[in-house]
């Protein structure tokens, strides 16, 4: 003889669906095996009967094969022929005929109990540690914007410890003005284990070394060489930018050691108000000569020496 689904769930055969689902909340707390790590046998046992008799109850065609032709029918997803002839015309399904119901594992049934009660359950399951991974960022991503595809993998666990692997593919918009730290999370995307809701998945914007700029908040810092004569003199710089533009920036000041120029709106995009951007910082270091010759010497001092 089958199994007595609704003796299993405590319930009366004109349970509710609302009946239902409150019998297998209290039952299945009690029966999950992570509740249960001493008496692991007996518990899975116990919660794939108590799983699959909700599954089976709460489907309107599957209780209905059930309660007209038992458990074999819903099971093996066939009708007895006997039966089926003593069937009325409304209620007749066709003679040794085959019924789609996919067996389901019972923590599947669970997860979608649990998924769909999440406004008064939510308390009862726990969430997985979350997990971090690096997001290696150019400037020129910071500076511009772009799309990065990141692929993952992660472990799902169920209560009887098979594990799978799952690998996905998940795309990354990263904004104009992200720096060093930004998190960008995706909820649910991590590892999972077992009667567990499945952890966080979280970016964290990593600056990758540039080799002409440096960055320092919203702005950008370089460092140009100039000789002697173009610290006295003057100089038009070419610089090009992180978009790929040329920018002439004329030096008339005296340089001297330490000299800073400050290019205003030529930095990093500031993430909040994309169309200001910081300034540009530029490091003078003066670039002296090793060694004179006499008339070089008397040259200078003839041309600097009344200068002061």
């Amino acid at each position: 003889m089958g199994a007595d689904y609704y003796n299993i769930l405590k319930v009366n055969r004109n349970a509710t669906e609302d009946s239902l689902r409150k019998a297998y909340h209290r039952l299945a707390m009690v029966w999950h095996p992570d509740k249960n790590p001493n008496n692991l046998i007996e518990s899975e046992a116990k919660f794939k009967q108590i799983s699959e008799a909700y599954d089976v109850l709460m489907d309107p065609k599957k209780r209905k094969i059930y309660d007209q032709h038992g458990e074999e029918a819903v099971k093996s997803g066939h009708i007895p022929p006997s039966t089926a002839h003593g069937s009325s015309s409304r209620n007749r399904y066709p003679e040794g005929g085959s019924f789609p119901f996919a067996e389901r594992s019972a923590e599947h049934i669970f997860e979608e109990f649990f998924r769909e009660n999440q406004g008064e359950f939510s308390g009862l399951l726990k969430k997985g540690p979350p997990m971090e991974r690096s997001l290696p960022c150019s400037l020129e991503n910071l500076y511009k914007g772009a799309k990065k595809k990141m692929k993952i993998s992660k472990t799902i666990t169920d209560s009887f410890g098979k594990v799978e692997t799952i690998e996905e593919i998940l795309t990354i918009e990263i904004k104009v003005g992200w720096r060093k730290g930004t998190k960008i999370t995706f909820p649910e995307k991590g590892n999972k284990g077992p009667g567990i809701i499945p952890s966080d998945l979280t970016f964290i914007v990593d600056e990758k070394p540039h080799p002409v700029f440096k960055r320092d908040g919203n702005d950008l810092l370089i460092d140009q060489e100039i000789t002697l004569l173009e610290s006295l003199t003057g100089k038009k710089l070419e610089l090009k930018t992180l978009d790929g533009k040329i920018l002439i920036i004329p030096v008339t000041d005296i340089v001297v050691p330490g000299f800073e120029m400050v290019v205003p709106d030529q930095g990093m995009p500031i993430s909040k108000q994309p169309h200001k951007k910081g300034n540009l910082r530029i490091n003078f270091i003066v670039k002296y000569p090793t060694k004179l010759t006499e008339e070089q010497k008397a040259d200078l001092q003839r041309v600097l020496g009344g200068v002061s």
